[in-house]
């Protein structure tokens, strides 16, 4: 079970791929697309992240802030996200706080510590708009890039 669409997005602090503190709150005023993914440098992680990264322009261009999550530390997300050349975020969540938070971690990630593949995105007020939980990595941001070409 995902959070409510129209509910408010849990805000949280958290250090990005470069140790910077991130708060959710900072982006209000920009819609926010919040992925969750399981794991750094697997095959469908990787495809994920890429396909963020090959739409960037688009999320660029409508003021769309990426933010990627998973449960590796800051030091692995540095290193996926330089192999990768990604030029947005990935927030450590180590704790699994933002997981659970959001709802995403499962049977399976309560057991071996992974989200599942959901992506939230959250209104410029700080509202979750959507809800995605039937991901394909490969395909994900091209869809999403799609729908923020239309809300333009």
């Amino acid at each position: 079970m995902t959070l409510p669409i129209g509910t408010p997005a849990p805000d949280f602090e958290v250090k990005d791929q470069n140790n910077k503190k991130v708060r959710l709150s900072d982006f209000r005023g920009k819609h926010v697309v919040l992925y969750f993914y399981p794991k750094d440098f697997t095959p469908g992680c990787t495809k994920e992240a890429c396909s963020f990264q090959e739409s960037i322009e688009v999320f660029k261009k409508h003021k769309v802030i990426v933010l990627g999550v998973s449960a590796d530390t800051v030091k692995s997300h540095n290193e996926f996200a330089k192999k990768n050349k990604l030029a947005y975020q990935l927030l450590a969540d180590e704790n699994k706080k933002i997981a659970k938070m959001y709802d995403v971690l499962g049977l399976m990630g309560k057991i071996l510590g992974m989200a599942k593949r959901v992506t939230y995105i959250i209104d410029k007020k700080g509202i979750v708009e959507e809800v995605f939980t039937n991901v394909k990595p490969e395909e994900h941001a091209k869809d999403l890039a799609e729908i923020f070409k239309t809300k333009a």
